[in-house]
């Protein structure tokens, strides 16, 4: 049945559809999985990785399909809606379908954008669970984050109060870490402005290095880009060795293997190598691995998730984070060509609300009212706007697949408005599809399902964007020019510098190439709309991700630690002290 989304709140439908999440055994039996491939947690168990995919390695995989999206509102489109709409779809088809989606941060959680857990009918479900630590991995990642953290700022103190014969007693060797030159800060799973920047090691010579340094969001972790693209915890393990902290005063980088942190660091991680399942509102499995933040981190769901749902389900859905700019071109040129997985179907999402915004609509403000030019009828704003949604089309066709268009409806939506962005979608080559997932669950998603079990009858003929063979910036050009629009790339004299650098170096020959953007504009500023023109992307920096294997150009000038709002979502969640139960999750 579909609960009235137009009347219940999501954490009520979520509340109400608790008695559809599979029991452990359930799970067993739609997945074929062996009874000690489930480690038990509550009503989210873990998938004991290795076991599955060692047995199953010879299967052949299902049918792989990534959901990404059109440049969003800051409201966000329906991504994580759209993929819990499409597995609710294909369920009411008949298929044997999962999915894997991105465990949330906090910091939208208890801010503006929600907890990622889809919404109205197309919900994932245990909601306050998944909302709120599931099973703890995203805290994993802050403790062994934070280790490396305070392994630097103490060997800095011991260094600066310890001659070398006296390091030499306590077995160190001096690092001579330069104070200046420190890449890593610490990192908490809130949108806290106030750290920034901040002043530690305050007091005496036992209280720390004194030092500038900054915190960032857990989800934009170098630990957690590691746990996307790791293949198994030995894979890990060796990643961790490499992380760069920081640079001693002879420019050279001081790593997590130098501190000799990197195995107390994968204890910390050891258990977040497993999947966490969790179910949509209808029943179908869903993996939860990684985290969020495509525009400053890689925003994928994980490969070991992806790996053990093509083995496992006929239709395996994944979703990738912001706009096919940012989330769909990291998924192409990075994790598919780490994971070697080639995929059969992208589902660009599209919503008459940002299209309309994309077609000069007033700015849209979380926690204020959506002006009324996006719930009634516009069909020249509209029309306008949809130049965005034709390039990013455009994008996805690029890597050989034929995109599938969904235009995720909302209840204010014209008949006459669907219709057009239909048309369009299709004329550009496209298949497109209307879904009413939010307010009716499977049954809302069946035109989308048949729209993705025939693109999935393509043959695909997957290339990437560029070879690896590619200089760093040549990458960023073609990146730039074919994926954003821009004329050309500027770079910042640092920037250019540490690029020269990277590409004379033989180690960084494999690093892949993870651009940092805003998600709300094709361009560096996110008050550029619909696609713009006449503009160059300025790279101002390079961040190195040494464990991962990623050199990070960043554009503009964004923050690796979001903001909170004056009207947060933690003003409206709450706990029933007589039944345990949270109330406010959206």
């Amino acid at each position: 049945m579909a609960w009235d989304p137009t009347v219940l709140k999501d954490w009520q439908i979520a509340e109400a559809a608790e008695g559809n999440i599979p029991t452990t055994e359930q799970y067993r039996e739609i997945m074929g999985l062996q009874k000690d491939e489930i480690i038990p947690y509550g009503k989210t168990p873990k998938v004991d990785f290795l076991k599955v995919i060692n047995r199953l390695k010879d299967k052949p995989d299902g049918k792989y399909i990534e959901v990404t999206a059109i440049t969003p509102t800051p409201l966000g489109e329906g991504k994580s809606t759209t993929s819990i709409g499409i597995m609710e779809g294909l369920g009411k088809r008949g298929v044997n379908v999962g999915g894997a989606l991105r465990q949330p941060s906090g910091g939208p959680t208890m801010n503006v954008k929600g907890t990622a857990a889809g919404g109205g009918n197309a919900l994932l479900i245990p909601m306050t669970e998944f909302s709120l630590g599931l099973t703890g991995d995203i805290n994993d990642i802050m403790n062994a984050h934070n280790l490396a953290m305070v392994a630097l700022n103490a060997r800095m103190q011991h260094e600066a109060n310890y001659t070398d014969e006296e390091l030499a007693k306590r077995n160190l060797k001096r690092l001579d870490i330069d104070p200046k030159n420190v890449e890593m800060g610490w990192v908490i799973d809130f949108a806290a402005q106030g750290l920034r920047n901040i002043m530690i090691g305050l007091g005496g010579k036992k209280d720390g290095f004194l030092m500038h340094s900054k915190f960032g969001i857990a989800v934009s972790s170098e630990l957690m880009a590691i746990l996307a693209v790791a293949k198994d915890l030995a894979d890990m393990r060796e990643r961790f060795k490499h992380i760069v902290v920081a640079y001693d005063k002879q420019g050279k980088p001081v790593t997590t293997a130098d501190l000799e942190v990197d195995g107390a660091m994968t204890a910390w991680m050891r258990n977040t190598i497993n999947p966490t399942l969790c179910a949509t509102v209808e029943g179908q499995p869903c993996f939860v691995h990684a985290g969020p933040f495509a525009n400053i981190a890689i925003g994928q769901s994980s490969i070991i998730a992806d790996r053990i749902g093509l083995k496992c389900f006929d239709y395996h859905v994944t979703e990738s984070g912001f706009a096919a700019d940012i989330g769909f071109e990291k998924f192409w040129n990075v994790k598919c060509r780490l994971s070697g997985l080639k995929p059969n179907v992208s589902i660009l999402v599209a919503t008459v609300r940002a299209l309309k915004m994309h077609g000069g609509g007033p700015t849209v403000v979380p926690g204020r009212p959506i002006p009324d030019e996006y719930t009634k009828e516009n069909l020249g704003l509209l029309e306008k706007g949809c130049e965005n949604m034709v390039h990013l089309i455009n994008v996805i066709k690029k890597s050989g697949i034929k995109p599938v268009v969904c235009i995720n409806a909302f209840y204010t939506d014209t008949p006459a408005e669907h219709a057009l962005v239909k048309r369009i979608a299709e004329q550009a080559g496209a298949r497109a599809a209307v879904s009413e997932h939010w307010l009716k669950g499977g049954d809302g998603a069946l035109d989308l399902a048949d729209a993705v079990m025939d693109a999935c009858k393509e043959e695909v003929n997957f290339e990437f964007l560029y070879p690896m063979e590619m200089p760093l910036r040549q990458r960023v050009e073609k990146i730039a020019k074919e994926v954003y629009g821009a004329d050309g790339v500027d770079w910042a004299p640092l920037a250019e510098e540490k690029a020269k650098k990277f590409e004379a170096d033989p180690k960084f020959a494999d690093y892949c190439t993870m651009m940092v953007k805003t998600h709300l504009s094709l361009s560096h500023e996110p008050t550029w709309k619909g696609v713009p023109k006449g503009w160059r992307l300025p790279i101002r920096d390079i961040l190195v991700y040494g464990g991962a294997k990623f050199l990070c150009p960043m554009a503009g000038a964004i923050s690796l630690m979001p903001g909170t709002s004056s009207d947060p979502a933690y003003r409206r969640i709450d706990v029933d002290v007589n039944t345990g139960k949270v109330s406010g999750l959206f």
